[in-house]
């Protein structure tokens, strides 16, 4: 079994690359962002073009992600528990990397898998890529694509996210667990689903279904 697990606002209360772009992005990256709800343009697209517009250094990005960011509840017991039954946990984040291992490091966590957004400082701005299961660059459905790599590699997969990005992922899981926008398209579209409000509340549905 493995548990591909979100980063922002689902390991994360408030999503880390929202509070770095309100406070460094040169620019009107809401409107980029109101482009990309409207499929306007892909994720890499927008992450990419929003990022650009952000030219101070790592530290600087990281003191504020660290003074803001606040972990949901549950986390290094739903790490502990994985371990102890042998299961694989997995973060697939269209977050950037920096600063995911950052913070997950801070936790003392910083042995999690990650995979999430290729970042580059650059004066000019940052530049972010994804990279796919297969090594190359991807604009959409970056965890899709990871969620469909680790079927091929016979895992069961349980998906965890709280965004409608976190869609495409959670319908081709075995089980979903789901918060907010991810919960409201389970919902529309009859996916079925696990509401959670915090990370404890995986673990116990994790024992629910081991029980099964």
């Amino acid at each position: 079994m493995i548990i591909q697990c979100d980063f922002d606002g689902t390991i994360t209360e408030e999503d880390v690359s929202f509070i770095l772009l309100d406070a460094f992005a040169q620019g009107d990256w809401r409107k980029l962002f109101q482009q990309y709800r409207e499929h306007k343009m892909t994720v890499g697209e927008f992450n990419a073009r929003a990022f650009a517009m952000v030219k101070v250094g790592r530290e600087k990005l990281l003191g504020v992600a660290r003074g803001r960011v606040k972990l949901r509840a549950g986390l290094h017991e739903l790490v502990a528990y994985c371990r102890s039954r042998g299961f694989r946990f997995v973060i697939v984040s269209n977050g950037l990397d920096f600063y995911i291992e950052s913070i997950l490091k801070d936790a003392g966590l910083g042995d999690i898998e990650v995979y999430a957004a290729q970042t580059r400082f650059r004066p000019s701005g940052l530049k972010v890529q994804y990279i796919g299961p297969d090594d190359t660059p991807l604009s959409s459905d970056f965890k899709a694509a990871y969620t469909i790599a680790f079927l091929k590699q016979g895992y069961r997969v349980v998906y965890v996210g709280n965004g409608p990005s976190d869609m495409s992922p959670a319908a081709q899981a075995h089980y979903v667990f789901a918060r907010n926008g991810l919960l409201d398209c389970c919902r529309e579209t009859n996916l079925k689903c696990n509401p959670f409000d915090d990370l404890n509340d995986i673990v116990k549905g994790l024992e629910s279904l081991q029980g099964a």
